[in-house]
């Protein structure tokens, strides 16, 4: 068994934990969501100030939780890729610290990996292969998990991610920031077959269409465009917006295209079990959609537990964990990078830093 500090400040959500192989013995996080609400969406500078104001309490806050001291880790670890490069800094720049100061090995983790082991704080995963839809406010992929570390990107969006489309429609709409719960809040009372939207495809040069991605830039301004029309229709009459019914119909269409192309995905590549994480895999109409899908077609699913769906540093302790047993570490003087393919996450692992 492998015991980790695990950090995490890729974003603006600062975050430590640690776990145990797949047992999370404390997990703190703290949000700078109201903060940022202000702006309509992350600024990078604040992030970065609110992460170093905030990590050195939370590493006291798990370690007494836990009741595990530094002299008791087995490894140290932090976020290094990807991410905004000075919320990254933090984290890392702390793990190597405390990393020297307590000769512990170090080990930078790929945040998305951390996404794809946080399903395994719910339940063990069958063995590989298998497919994982990763849905967040920076990513929507598909990706086939061969073993441990071993991924292969089958499909992924060509514009904003699905999160970000969220963010953009809640803004439109007036409901605030982040825009997943919001628009799930307001969409609870609306119609959800109301407003007829586009299911964005991706052409292949070639001709046809790219069978396993996603745009979601067409669909952002059906929104618009039926915003405007019933702005328009309104005639300064006063009628408000039917916010419920746009939310519910936007909401519909998202978790559609994700479930019906990852369901084809799966199917296509013969991989029986389907796995959902990410921030948005918090979405309740997707976890439903998802479910009833995969029992329609056959699949088995997974869907990572809500408290570790958005970003935290259980996750990053779990993928350390794996790659720690594995007889991986990284070098001391390794950096950060705003993007790194999930598919290169074993570069982190190299004997010499590889930035």
């Amino acid at each position: 068994m492998a015991t980790v500090l695990a950090l995490e400040t890729s974003c603006d959500e600062s975050a430590a934990a640690i776990v145990s192989d797949q047992t999370v013995l404390a997990s703190a996080v703290a949000s700078q969501v109201e903060e940022h609400a202000l702006w309509g969406g992350v600024v990078p500078e604040i992030a970065s100030r609110r992460h170093v104001e905030a990590l050195p309490a939370l590493i006291d806050q798990v370690c007494v939780e836990s009741g595990v001291a530094m002299a008791d880790l087995d490894a140290i670890a932090a976020t290094a890729a990807p991410g905004l490069v000075g919320a990254l800094l933090v984290a890392s720049v702390t793990g190597r610290t405390l990393a020297r100061l307590h000769g512990k090995p170090f080990l930078g983790v790929h945040h998305l990996e951390g996404h794809l082991c946080s399903v395994q704080l719910g339940e063990p995963l069958p063995a590989g292969p298998y497919l994982v839809l990763l849905v967040s406010g920076g990513h929507t992929e598909l990706v086939r998990v061969d073993a441990p570390g071993r991924y292969r990107g089958l499909g992924r969006s060509h514009d904003d991610a699905a999160g970000e489309a969220f963010d953009k429609v809640a803004r439109l709409l007036g409901l605030g920031y982040p825009g997943g719960p919001a628009i799930e809040l307001a969409a609870r009372a609306g119609d959800a077959n109301r407003f007829a939207l586009p299911k964005g495809r991706v052409s292949r040069p070639e001709g046809g269409f790219y069978p396993y991605d996603f745009s979601f830039s067409g669909l952002k301004t059906a929104m618009l465009r039926q915003v405007r029309a019933l702005e328009v229709s309104a005639d300064g009459g006063g009628a408000s917006l039917p916010l419920a019914d746009l939310a519910a119909s936007f909401e519909r269409v998202v978790a559609e295209v994700l479930v019906e192309r990852s369901c084809r995905c799966a199917l296509d590549q013969g991989l029986g079990t389907l796995v959902l994480v990410g921030g948005v895999a918090a979405n309740r109409r997707l976890r439903d959609l998802l479910e009833l899908r995969c029992r329609r077609d056959g699949l088995q699913w997974r869907v990572a537990p809500l408290a570790y769906c958005t970003d935290n540093a259980a996750m990053v302790g779990v993928a350390a964990a794996e790659r720690f047993r594995a007889g991986a570490t990284s070098p001391c003087d390794l950096g950060v990078a705003p993007r790194l393919p999930l598919e290169q996450a074993h570069r982190l692992y190299e004997p010499q830093a590889c930035f």
